[in-house]
C-alpha cells in the first residue's frame, strides 16, 4: 500500500470507529417525558411494565403486559404515539411488573439522585427496579430501587 493510501486509511478507520462508537450509545430523555411515555403505552393498552427504553430522542420501546394473557414488545414514535414495531405473545405467566405509579417512584427517586435524563427503566421478579441514565454533566448513573420504596438500593455512578 502507498503512503497517500495509508494517510487517508488511518483518519477513515478512526472516523468509523468514532461512528460506531457513538451509534451504540443509548438515547436519553428528559425525565418529565416520562408522561409522553406512559401516554402512548396506555393508550396502546398496557397495564404492567417490565422494561422501557428510550432507543431514540423520536422512538422508544416497551415491554410489558396488555391483560392477564398478553405480553407486548412495542416500539413507538413518542411524537405522535404511532407503532413502529409490534410483537405480542400468549403467556400462561400473569402479568407482573412496574405499575405506573412505580415508575414514577422510581423516577422521582433517580431524580433525587441528580438524575435528569434516563435512557432504559427494568425490573425484575424479585422487585428490583433499576433506572439508567444521566446526571446534568452527562455523567452516566445506575439506580436501583425496591419497588414502592422511596430511596436508593444501590446507585453506580460512571
Amino acid at each position: 500500500m502507498n503512503t497517500m493510501k495509508k494517510m487517508l486509511l488511518i483518519p477513515t478507520s478512526a472516523l468509523l470507529l468514532a461512528a460506531a462508537a457513538g451509534s451504540a450509545q443509548a438515547d436519553s430523555l428528559p425525565m418529565d417525558r416520562i408522561d409522553d411515555v406512559l401516554t402512548h403505552a396506555g393508550d396502546y393498552g398496557f397495564t404492567h411494565y417490565e422494561e422501557i427504553s428510550i432507543k431514540s430522542r423520536g422512538r422508544v420501546e416497551v415491554e410489558g403486559w396488555l391483560d392477564d394473557e398478553w405480553y407486548a414488545d412495542i416500539d413507538f414514535s413518542l411524537d405522535d404515539g404511532e407503532t413502529l414495531q409490534e410483537q405480542r405473545e400468549r403467556l400462561v405467566t400473569g402479568a407482573w411488573g412496574m405499575s405506573e405509579d412505580d415508575i414514577r417512584q422510581a423516577l422521582n427517586v433517580a431524580s433525587q439522585e441528580g438524575m435528569v435524563e434516563f435512557e432504559d427503566l427494568d425490573m425484575d421478579k424479585s422487585g428490583m427496579i433499576d433506572v439508567e441514565g444521566r446526571d446534568e454533566n452527562g455523567r452516566e448513573l445506575e439506580i436501583s430501587v425496591r419497588q414502592g420504596a422511596d430511596q436508593v438500593s444501590e446507585i453506580d455512578r460512571d
